[in-house]
């Protein structure tokens, strides 16, 4: 496609973008949830099902014919159960509140006027992501639920399983009587598409990047448009000198070996030195029967000589695989150290039985998310209570977190008044 077909072609999808937008805006709740409902029975539906892992089943051929690597790949990778999670996903979303014209605040001010803040739709939505074919339908819903209209481009490395995605969630909307253009993939795999993308300030209200540091970067880095981060997920936990030995060992095995490949997975274990000599062994112990790799500092592979040496870049890896890195700490001062120079602002656990401990934890650490006592896996949307999520946004502004409903928003001041003039 030659650059100026690329730039009128982004440019008329943003376009037909707004216009849907403003179209559904306003539309009530009970037929956005028709909309959602008619989806999740489609992505159940044996012919749909059948089309979708038909084109899963390619992509995944492709990927793997092009030296993709594991972690991708389980990301990539459909199959019945994650398919009917998807599709649950959406109903739970229906089910949710709808947050469009809730009002946040409300006074009365000396001369009279009613003041109120409500919540109100954020407009057109791009989302541009890496592999994750759950994402056509998490963003489709959420954005649709919240009043607004998104522009998806996904990776090419799930072109078929998107495209046959976004096609369900679009005879979703045309069936429920709602504009199809609320739901607009990106019509090529050109990257240069993400670079136009970026361009329509006139039509592009926020851009959602979610995938890996390389194009996190290259979306901040080209974008004219408000950019929310789902930067990587480099998790640590800390296991403090009053950590239990059962709940420790139970936290790390599920932070690291339940899905390596999540951004909310462990990344990174810290231990105090006065529990180290008690809980490393047994550890490497069952990590080592999974699989795992530990890759740990001078004073743990004291403790646990077949760990293998980690280096410095191993701290601060997101490694998305079965790789713990480990150090030994001093004490809580340390490990916060250790994570304010290496964490990405993702989460970060503590496993401990003083209060004091735990409260500074989660007073002084600096990330989306702070846990006490529970696996760094329960960041997620639908953990949390969100029914799902767009990503979880590691920067500070509009949104921090799980991007869920509430996340799709923006607020509206509303003035009533009997007449009042100001002086």
């Amino acid at each position: 496609m030659a650059d100026v077909d690329l730039a009128g072609t982004i440019a008329a999808l943003g376009r037909r973008a707004r216009t849907a937008a403003r179209a559904v805006a306003p539309t009530s709740r009970e037929q956005k949830d028709r909309a959602l409902r008619i989806a999740a029975g489609k992505l159940g539906d044996a012919a749909e099902v059948k089309s979708i892992l038909a084109a899963n089943a390619r992509d995944l051929e492709n990927a793997r014919a092009r030296g993709t690597g594991t972690a991708m790949l389980d990301r990539l990778m459909l199959d019945e159960k994650r398919l009917a999670g998807i599709a649950n996903a959406v109903s739970e979303i229906a089910d949710l509140a709808d947050p469009v014209g809730e009002v946040i605040a409300e006074t009365v001010r000396p001369n009279g006027l009613r003041v109120l803040r409500r919540r109100v739709p954020l407009g057109v939505i791009a989302m541009i992501y890496e592999a994750r074919p759950n994402v056509t339908v998490e963003a489709s819903a959420l954005t649709l639920k919240a009043g607004n209209a998104v522009i998806l481009r996904g990776g090419s490395e799930a072109n078929e399983t998107n495209a046959a995605l976004a096609k369900v969630m679009q005879a979703a909307l045309a069936e429920a009587g709602l504009p199809a253009d609320a739901i607009l993939p990106v019509p090529t795999t050109d990257r240069a598409a993400v670079l136009e993308l970026l361009k329509q300030t006139e039509t592009v209200d926020l851009v959602i990047p979610r995938g890996g540091e390389a194009l996190i970067r290259l979306v901040t880095e080209n974008a004219r448009v408000p950019v929310v981060q789902h930067y990587k997920g480099v998790c640590h936990l800390f296991l403090d000198a009053t950590a239990e030995q059962g709940m420790a060992i139970d936290l790390v095995k599920n932070g690291k070996l339940q899905r390596p490949s999540a951004c909310n997975s462990l990344e990174c274990l810290l231990v105090h030195r006065d529990v180290a000599r008690e809980i490393l062994p047994p550890l490497a112990r069952a990590l080592a029967a999974a699989g795992c790799e530990m890759r740990g500092d001078p004073e743990a592979r004291s403790i646990v000589p077949e760990m293998t040496a980690a280096t410095d870049a191993d701290w601060g890896t997101e490694f998305l695989d079965l790789i713990l890195a480990v150090r030994v700490v001093g004490n809580l001062d340390e490990a916060m150290a250790h994570v304010t120079r290496y964490g990405s602002g993702h989460t970060e656990a503590i496993c401990t039985r003083n209060d004091a401990n735990a409260s500074r934890w989660t007073n002084e650490v600096d990330a989306a998310c702070v846990v006490v006592n529970a696996s760094t896996r329960f960041h997620d949307g639908g953990e949390l209570g969100l029914g799902a999520e767009i990503g979880i946004a590691t920067s500070r502004l509009h949104w921090r977190g799980p991007m869920g409903l509430e996340s799709l928003t923006t607020m509206k001041w509303q003035v009533e008044g009997t007449g009042q003039t100001r002086r």
